[in-house]
């Protein structure tokens, strides 16, 4: 291909796999400078402390299934990218400035050699940030950098065990029933799914994502993905707006008894 596109045919029903970081040693190889259209570009040591802001763009169907610069294969139906000069491979948490969308994408791939561009998602990942249409976007890039020691440092932020940054509160399942307390606790249904594997997935990329506790409800019709208990309803308002700009527009806020 000549020129790169979306996929020529839609894989039906593909979910993304949800991106957790964990520790992975830089690969040295992806260390060494290089030259690309007459520009230097010098890998850094280690993407702890790492933050951007810039012109994100993306690629799909015609490096779909080569390599990629970590000696892996591309996947453009997964939340991958590529960057000059992070190390390989890195975890990175890109919000798209434009809507306040967001999502954790894993670095094994060079590029993209463009002015003015600092990240090129795969596009699994465009699409989930809203921008495939358009095909750039104002993105900020934050590292997700784990040691050896399981410690988690997001961008400049204090570094905290991976377990906490993880999951920060345990996911459970309430058979049959909705989660009960003795006083009344705001909560908010992200999405109902006939499925218990893809409740419990979201549940998890929500843990992650909104920092919050986050619960797997079971009635006899479906499995609700919900965050909660909400401490107060000024709380539980700012925690569904940012569940709306990433995509749950149905999402809303319940209280129970």
């Amino acid at each position: 291909m000549k020129v790169d596109s979306a996929p020529i045919v839609l894989i039906p029903d593909h979910e993304p796999s949800v991106i957790i970081p964990k520790y992975e040693p830089y690969r040295l190889a992806n260390m060494r400078p290089y030259t690309i259209m007459g520009v230097n570009y010098q890998p850094t040591l280690t993407g702890k402390g790492f933050i951007q802001t810039g012109i994100a763009s993306w690629y799909g169907q015609k490096f779909h299934g080569h390599l990629t610069s970590n000696g892996e294969v591309f996947d453009m139906y997964e939340f991958s990218a590529a960057h000059t000069t992070l190390p390989l491979p890195s975890y990175v948490r890109v919000t798209n400035t434009e809507n306040g969308k967001n999502l954790i994408v894993r670095v094994n791939d060079r590029g993209p050699f463009h002015p003015n561009r600092v990240i090129d998602l795969s596009f699994a990942a465009a699409k989930e940030l809203d921008y495939l249409d358009r095909g750039t976007a104002s993105v900020k890039l934050e590292v997700i950098h784990v040691d050896e020691n399981d410690m988690v440092t997001v961008a400049n932020n204090p570094s905290i065990p991976l377990s906490q940054f993880l999951d920060p509160s345990p996911i459970s399942i309430a058979p049959l029933q909705e989660p009960k307390v003795t006083n009344p606790t705001l909560f908010i249904q992200i999405a109902a799914f006939s499925d218990l594997t893809k409740a419990e997935s979201l549940a998890q990329a929500a843990n992650i994502m909104y920092q919050h506790p986050t619960t797997v409800s079971q009635t006899q019709t479906a499995y609700k993905t919900l965050i909660g208990p909400i401490k107060n309803r000024t709380l539980a308002d700012a925690l569904i707006l940012d569940v709306k700009r990433s995509g749950y527009n149905e999402a809303f806020i319940y209280t129970s008894d």
